[in-house]
């Protein structure tokens, strides 16, 4: 039998039937604590196929994407094409808490397996099902990989550089995304059952999940806004080349050229540095930073004189170092980090001083390998790591010869017969910056939680300052990202820096569950109101602390975005051209993978509370949540000793794959060809017979060694047709293809307004506006998203009334001291 630790999620059993698609879900289960159980058909998960492997030998069990993902867990073997197979599902299913699969939709109904059915057995389970575009609608149908849904999602079209085709991450992310927001969606749904005893299907679409690593740009069409384009190294909005990526003389380094209230400040400081080494003039140094956008756009300043700043930049970072940018960049409070390659990332020092690695034993030798660790640091219930990825079948016998299970949470008679929102009653102070923190604490908002938002009319939040603009027009009531990221949430201005401000915040924290927060360290400390302090006023609060690189640690006061994180946590290195400089992903990166983890971590220690009463301070490092999205690589580094690079779109399993031209300027395919029968499917479509009838083709070693040559034909019959009939006719055939989507191709995309995935709302300043729907969609538990993000302060009153109770005296003395600005 397994020992159960008293951990995060220990009471609870989850069954993972999923394959890479869904099953990074489980892992984060298995790490909170969960008993996870991969439930495997003959021969192994699909994801034991997938590279890279221990010393590039194919085989199931030298699988380093299995080995990732899989930890943790144990292996039972079951066929469910047997009626044995499915009654031994059942049985177990009768007993779980959760189950996760990622079968084609409808086939596990095909087998008597599906939600309507196990739920019969098993009310209260949670069944979450992943696939590529949701359970229903037009493109329910698609063959998919990986690539594909990112075409759809729409971050492949902003990804890469502006003459070559888009370009995907070369470790496979959009699974991973969909996995993510498995457990956070499958978490949901168990708030609800502990208050009705019912479990629910959760459906999580991949396409969806991809859609929120556009950074809202998939809402710029609705708002009167240009979509962005990709460029290598940043990205192009409008008329401007925004620029991410600057060479050094050993390498790139990512540096925040940007402009505003927020980060205009960090500009000048740089600036001032390229001038004190002699790379500028004073008139240079001194530019009005803070509105540089604003005359740019305005024609005041010409855009030539900002690409000549760029080129003076280039040829200031290239005369140092990597260590020497960033060892100024710590001391002068500058935006600047190194773009790291995987042995950077597992040399680091700032990880180490964390403890942050975590020791496999080898599935075959016993021999120690070192692996991406805790996703985050809970102060009472760490997380308990360190158990391999299992063999295959490996517990068949112990799991099967197990006695039956009742579930933690049942139907019990005199429960709740109603619908009630999963997070109905919980109450959030979020002081959330940006997008990675202001994603979690939407999804609370979305679900049933009060969220108080604070921020300050003396500091404005970056993300006010961020396109999507409405109608193209700066302003920070104009960001369509910073309203959709706050969608639902109360609007509070408070000042922390006055004495009367942070009385205010300590009564709102008195009335709280949980207080996130996203500044560096050393900030709440030094107000007083660090996890201590919000102790002694509330002993049960959660205190959710995010930032780059963590609580602590040589380089924890490092201060940035998204964009900083994914150059230093090594995904630059891996997005790119074997020929060229890295071209890193679109935009804040880092933002988009850290809430896939940051969300369960809520959840399951609200969970933990509700079982002992303790609350606990939860340090989460962004870069080190984020680095489980390479686990594959630094595995290969750590086993193989090899560094893993950007490979372009090839796929280290599948040939054809890769995105190609179509008619029209900046028109592109997305195709993947996983299986002989796709394979030869595409030829026919094509009307290549010579190639279906060559043998050495016919597998996928061999269409790999031959990738140049079929690209190259599949690029001469995709060019002379529009991209939306190359998608039709191929997946008429089941061939895995989608049309490279932009915002715009997303806003008409059938199968995202089937998913509801556009919400029309009403604003203040606007007259409307458009958000995003939700990550996943509960079948008893909807969603209610009725308010776009918040005006400055356009919630004081509700806030100090109804919630804090304080009378007009009192509100009065807070507006004379300016607390309230």
């Amino acid at each position: 039998m397994r020992k159960v630790l008293h951990m995060l999620l220990s009471p609870y059993r989850v069954l993972d039937l999923a394959n890479e698609r869904g099953m990074l879900g489980g892992q984060v289960f298995a790490d909170l604590g969960a008993d996870v159980i991969a439930v495997e058909p003959p021969g192994g998960s699909s994801a034991r196929n997938l590279g890279p492997f221990e010393g590039d030998h194919r085989d199931p069990e030298r699988s380093f994407w299995w080995w990732s993902y899989a930890r943790g867990k144990r292996s039972v073997v079951i066929d469910l094409e047997t009626g044995d197979g499915r009654d031994q599902l059942r049985r177990l299913a009768a007993g779980a808490d959760f189950l996760i699969e990622s079968a084609a939709p409808g086939y596990m109904a095909s087998l008597g397996l599906g939600y309507e059915d196990l739920q019969k057995l098993n009310p209260s389970l949670v069944y979450v099902s992943v696939s590529p575009f949701g359970q229903d609608g037009p493109k329910a149908g698609y063959a998919a990989t990986d690539l594909i849904t990112l075409a759809a999602g729409g971050p492949l079209a902003v990804t890469g550089d502006a003459d070559r085709a888009p370009l995907r991450v070369s470790v496979p992310q959009g699974y991973l995304m969909a996995g993510g927001d498995a457990a956070g969606g499958a978490l949901v749904a168990h708030f609800e059952r502990l208050q009705t005893g019912r479990g629910q299907h959760v459906d999580i679409s991949a396409q969806v999940s991809t859609a929120q690593a556009t950074m809202s740009y998939v809402l710029a069409p609705a708002i009167g806004e240009t979509d962005a384009r990709r460029m290598g190294g940043g990205l192009k909005v409008g008329p401007l080349n925004i620029r991410l990526l600057w060479p050094a003389k050993d390498g790139h380094v990512s540096i925040s050229f940007l402009f505003g209230s927020a980060v205009g400040p960090f500009t000048r400081r740089f600036m001032e540095w390229v001038y004190e080494e002699g790379f500028c003039d004073e008139a240079t140094r001194d530019k009005d930073w803070m509105n540089y956008t604003m005359l740019l756009l305005g024609g005041k300043e010409p855009i030539s004189e900002y690409e000549r700043i760029k080129l003076v930049i280039e040829e200031f970072t290239k005369s140092k170092t990597k260590a020497e940018l960033v060892d100024v960049a710590m001391k002068r409070r500058l935006l600047i980090a190194p773009a790291s390659d995987v042995r950077d990332v597992v040399e680091s020092e700032q990880l180490a001083s964390r403890d942050y690695w975590q020791t496999l034993a080898h599935p075959r030798t016993g021999a120690a390998i070192k692996a991406p660790g805790a996703w985050a640091k809970f102060g009472v219930t760490p997380l308990q790591l360190g158990r391999r990825a299992p063999r295959l079948g490996e517990h068949s016998a112990e799991v099967l010869s197990e006695p039956p299970r009742t579930p933690a949470v049942a139907l019990a008679p005199g429960a709740t017969t109603g619908d009630p929102r999963p997070l109905e009653g919980l109450k959030i102070v979020d002081l959330m910056w940006v997008v990675a923190g202001p994603i979690v604490t939407r999804a609370f908002v979305d679900f049933g939680a009060t969220v108080v938002r604070i921020e300050s009319t003396t500091r404005i939040d970056t993300g006010r300052t961020i396109q999507p603009f409405h109608n193209g027009t700066p302003g920070p009531e104009n960001s369509a990202l910073y309203q959709n990221m706050n969608a639902g949430k109360l609007g509070m201005t408070l000042d922390l820096g006055k004495p009367e401000g942070r009385d205010v915040f300590l009564d709102l924290v008195r009335w709280a569950d949980i207080v996130c927060e996203s500044f560096t360290p050393k900030a709440m400390r030094a107000w007083g109101l660090h996890y201590e302090a919000l102790r002694e006023v509330n002993p049960g609060i959660i205190m959710f602390s995010s930032c780059l690189m963590g609580q602590t640690g040589p380089i924890s006061s490092f201060a940035g975005y998204g964009n900083l994180a994914a150059a230093y946590a090594g995904f630059f290195d891996v997005t790119g051209w074997p020929d060229r400089a890295p071209a890193g992903p679109f935009s804040a990166y880092t933002d988009f993978v850290s809430p896939r983890f940051a969300l369960p971590s809520l959840l399951a220690a609200l969970d933990h509370r509700r079982r002992t009463g303790q609350g606990q301070h939860i340090d989460f490092a962004q870069a080190e949540a984020s680095e489980h999205f390479l686990a594959p690589a630094i595995l290969d580094y750590s086993v193989n000793g090899r560094v893993f690079r950007g490979i372009g779109n090839d796929d280290l399993d599948m040939a054809p794959h890769g995105v190609y031209p179509a008619a029209g300027e900046d028109r592109w395919v997305a195709i993947a060809v996983s299986t002989g029968g796709q394979w030869r499917a595409l030829c026919a479509t094509m009307g290549r017979d010579d190639l279906a009838a060559d043998a050495s083709l016919a597998s996928a070693e061999g269409r790999l060694t031959r990738r140049r040559e079929l690209d190259d034909a599949i690029s001469a019959w995709t060019s002379a047709r529009d991209m939306a009939d190359c998608e039709q006719l191929l997946q008429s055939r089941g061939v895995p293809a989608h049309a490279v989507q932009n915002g715009a191709e997303c806003y008409a995309d059938p199968q995202l307004h089937h998913r509801g995935h556009y919400i029309p709302l009403s604003h203040p300043v606007h007259g409307s506006t458009m958000v995003e729907g939700p990550r996943f969609r509960l079948s008893r538990s909807p969603a209610r998203v009725t308010r776009a993000g918040p005006t400055f302060g356009a919630d004081n009153e509700t806030v100090l009334r109804e919630i804090l109770g304080y009378d007009d005296e009192r509100i009065a003395l807070l507006a004379g001291a300016g607390a309230l600005e």
